[in-house]
């Protein structure tokens, strides 16, 4: 009777072979349990650097878009005006926003007081015509934006900043848009649309005819030209803030010393006085070939 406790005490916690079995299992399942979840948990919290995410949707459906989409409007259609803030946020925001090369910063007062005091009606002459380091409606064309429409961005921005200036009229439903009436006078901008909706309907292959090579060079040249009149324009055709002016030589041969990957970095993540991507929203692929446009130009 005296031994009993020690043999308690000595008891094995597996009696039966039931138990044995299922701590074996345990000993594999849950290591392996901790080892995923781990492994799960550092691939979302750690993982950095380019790359990480070129299987994303978004990334993956950016790579496999078509080179070139034909837009067709009906030109009957009433056009829909952008607001004065989709304008600002499009074009106006490059310099505006961070006062460059002289521009009155968004959201100070002080710089837009006395541009206010000239009226409306000179911030607007201003504005269409150009002055100073800013070129004519901020770089873009009538095509682009209507004069409705810049009027409708500079009523945004100064209302911002202390103004009270109403809202400009719309157009009259049945007045000619600027853009009709450029494309009716042949105007370049319509004539390249034109040209490049024949050509993409004339690549079309016929029945039985093999599909036609996509021309990847010719598309990715007008995108970056677009790109380039759109946003880059509004510093890189007059050189503001020491921004290297387009087809001078002089000027990209210090930038072009590096390699491109070097320079695509800074057009989309920003260098200086220059935001991410100019400002804009548009894809990488769609910056690298304005930077290409703007090169091919300098050499």
């Amino acid at each position: 009777m005296s031994e009993a406790p020690h043999d308690i005490q000595h008891e094995a916690p597996v009696k039966t072979p039931r138990q044995l079995i299922a701590v074996i299992i345990a000993s594999f399942v849950i290591p392996i349990a901790l080892i995923v979840l781990f492994a799960t948990y550092a691939n979302h919290a750690f993982r950095s650097g380019a790359g990480t995410d070129a299987l994303s949707d978004a990334s993956v459906a950016r790579r496999i878009a078509p080179l070139a989409t034909v837009d067709v409007k009906d030109a009957n259609a009433p056009r829909v005006y952008k607001t004065g803030e989709e304008v600002y946020k499009a074009v106006c925001v490059t310099c505006h926003g961070t006062g460059a090369a002289g521009a009155p910063k968004f959201g100070s007062k002080d710089d837009w007081a006395p541009r206010i005091s000239q009226g409306f009606d000179t911030l607007l002459k201003t504005a269409l015509a150009g002055k100073g380091a800013m070129p004519p409606r901020g770089g873009t064309s009538p095509a682009d934006y209507s004069d409705y429409e810049v009027a409708r961005a500079i009523v945004y921005m100064a209302n911002n900043d202390g103004a009270t200036f109403p809202e400009p009229p719309a157009p009259a439903a049945n007045a000619a848009p600027a853009a009709t009436a450029e494309a009716a006078s042949g105007g370049d901008a319509a004539s390249a649309q034109a040209a490049a909706a024949m050509a993409a309907i004339a690549a079309i292959p016929k029945p039985g005819e093999a599909p036609a090579a996509a021309p990847a060079s010719a598309d990715a040249a007008a995108v970056g030209k677009a790109l380039y009149q759109q946003v880059c324009q509004a510093c890189h055709a007059t050189g503001v803030l020491n921004a290297p002016k387009f087809g001078n030589k002089d000027d990209w041969a210090p930038r072009l010393k590096d390699s491109m990957d070097t320079v695509y970095n800074y057009a989309l993540h920003g260098k200086g006085a220059m935001p991410p991507k100019g400002g804009s929203t548009a894809s990488d692929a769609d910056v690298k070939a304005a930077v290409d446009y703007m090169v091919n130009a300098a050499k």
